[in-house]
């Protein structure tokens, strides 16, 4: 698998796809249809050479796979890949989720088909690339690099305030990174390198820094953590920056909200893991106490704003706000079951929030609108929608059967383990969230078929059936049987863990000398 570089095929083979569909003659509807073919085919494509890692990959090793190395930019600086079990489950939920929102757009795009094709194959590249990168500056090129491609389907393909959601969303994400840029450059000064594989096992100084009259305890450490904790804070998004998110998921097209909730916000519990956790391991442990409030009054507070929306996107968007909160939470309690619930969490979600947006998508491609007031009673016109949207709705919950309970559940222990009062603060909100989710099924599916303008809605056409079936598989699946993505992530889990907790110790005891 090593000899033909897999990680860089799977990468850079959606560019090709984009590029292919760049030299497509002409702008008529054969063009157009060319363009999504192509486009649906590279990705497709893209998710079988990806399965690849998934069969060779070995669970009993804790390390990075499939490794990649090569000259780029001087000694200190590399075209480093490689993925260890938690980064190879992002990749393939990646190139699973885009032939979905490639199906997904095939109707409802109808202008610039060309040109949306495209921005979404580079979006793919990008993506994936965060996942598979092992050095720093290659790291933030991909990471800040994925904002041009979704700007520019936001503000592009999106609605009648498409232009405000885009640059919120670009101005928003672009500010925390510049913290990480710098933070980067810090590292570097510090270490000599951006490897990451090396600065996992580097030790960044915890010894307080004066600066300017002031004592900054944790030194270096500290500063770092903060930086990075910004731009991932924002990206997740973590209340209080969490802002752009709802209008961002309002105005972009129903595959740009896929995207966006699937993919692009696990890039930020995705940061914590690779390096919040095991880089800055005292900050960590020291500000873990402020990363658990602020998950508290995400999952609670925005599941009581998501009970008074009349837009069922912007009800899902802060629903993802608050299912984000028991990531964090999770990935924080520094346990075994809190870090696997938060990585389960995140593959849940990336799957029953990309089918929740799948859904609002059906009905507003037929009626235009995502007012809750203008539906009711679909059930009678649309069964089969309905028993979809069902067990999305159930898996958003966290009903147990359903791979969103698994990830609850166990972020929920791990808190247990940490801080009782958080775990007591996020129970309560797994009880808003089904306040709100069934709330919304109620007033969308049943009741009588009123108004006049559903008497003539259509239940799902194959090509959504298609789209929604894989989605109710894995949802059911993973809920029943979760073992195949925890065994994946044990040993990277357990490494991980005895890194951090030998950090912390080490600095404990050092603390302790001093004092004497």
């Amino acid at each position: 698998m090593n000899s033909w570089s897999i990680l860089s095929v799977v990468t850079f083979l959606p560019l090709l796809g984009a590029l292919i569909i760049f030299v497509i003659p002409g702008n008529d509807a054969v063009a157009k249809n060319n363009a999504r073919m192509a486009a649906l085919f590279t990705t497709i494509f893209t998710f079988f050479v990806s399965l690849l890692i998934w069969f060779h990959f070995d669970n009993s090793q804790a390390g990075f796979q499939f490794v990649e190395k090569y000259d780029w930019m001087g000694e200190n600086f590399s075209y480093h890949m490689g993925v260890d079990g938690i980064s190879m489950l992002f990749v393939i939920l990646t190139t699973f989720v885009m032939p979905l929102s490639i199906l997904a757009s095939w109707d409802s795009v109808q202008e610039r088909v060309k040109e949306y094709m495209i921005a979404f194959l580079v979006l793919e590249s990008l993506m994936i690339g965060v996942f598979c990168s092992l050095d720093l500056l290659m790291f933030y090129v991909f990471f800040e690099a994925g904002l041009i491609p979704m700007f520019l389907i936001i503000g592009v393909w999106g609605g009648k305030r498409r232009v405000y959601a885009s640059f919120k969303f670009f101005l928003y994400t672009l500010l925390g990174s510049v913290l990480m840029l710098l933070a980067i450059m810090a590292m570097y000064m510090d270490a000599g390198t951006t490897d990451i594989s090396k600065l996992l096992t580097y030790k960044f100084s915890t010894e307080p820094i004066h600066f300017w009259g002031m004592t900054i305890s944790g030194g270096l450490q500290t500063i770092l953590w903060w930086a990075f904790f910004a731009s991932f804070a924002v990206k997740m998004p973590m209340w209080p920056v969490h802002t752009w998110l709802p209008d961002a998921h309002v105005e972009a097209p129903t595959a740009g909200s896929v995207i966006l909730a699937a993919i692009l916000l696990k890039m930020g519990g995705y940061g914590f893991l690779r390096f919040s956790i095991p880089m800055f391991p005292v900050a960590s442990d020291t500000f873990a106490i402020v990363v658990f409030v602020l998950s508290c009054i995400a999952i609670v507070y925005t599941s009581l704003v998501a009970l008074v929306q009349e837009d069922i996107k912007k009800l899902i968007a802060y629903s993802s706000i608050a299912h984000m909160g028991f990531v964090t939470m999770g990935i924080f309690t520094a346990t075994a079951q809190g870090i696997q619930g938060g990585i389960f969490q995140m593959l849940s979600h990336g799957i029953v929030s990309a089918a929740l947006f799948l859904c609002i998508g059906v009905v507003y491609d037929r009626m235009h609108t995502r007012e809750i007031s203008a539906y009711g009673g679909l059930v009678n016109r649309m069964p089969l929608y309905a028993v979809f949207f069902m067990i999305f709705t159930m898996a958003n919950v966290g009903l147990p059967g359903t791979s969103g309970f698994v990830g609850e559940f166990l972020a929920l222990i791990g808190a247990f383990k940490a801080n009782t009062w958080v775990a007591f603060v996020a129970t309560f909100g797994v009880i808003l969230s089904a306040a709100y989710a069934l709330w919304l099924y109620r007033r969308v599916i049943f009741g009588k078929l009123e108004k006049a303008s559903l008497k003539n809605i259509t239940d799902l056409n194959m090509r959504e059936v298609a789209i929604l079936a894989p989605l109710v598989l894995l949802t059911i699946l993973f809920g029943i049987w979760p073992a195949p993505i925890i065994d994946v992530t044990t040993a990277s889990v357990e490494q991980l863990l005895h890194n951090y907790k030998n950090a912390v110790q080490a600095a404990h005891d050092a603390a302790l000398l001093a004092s004497r």
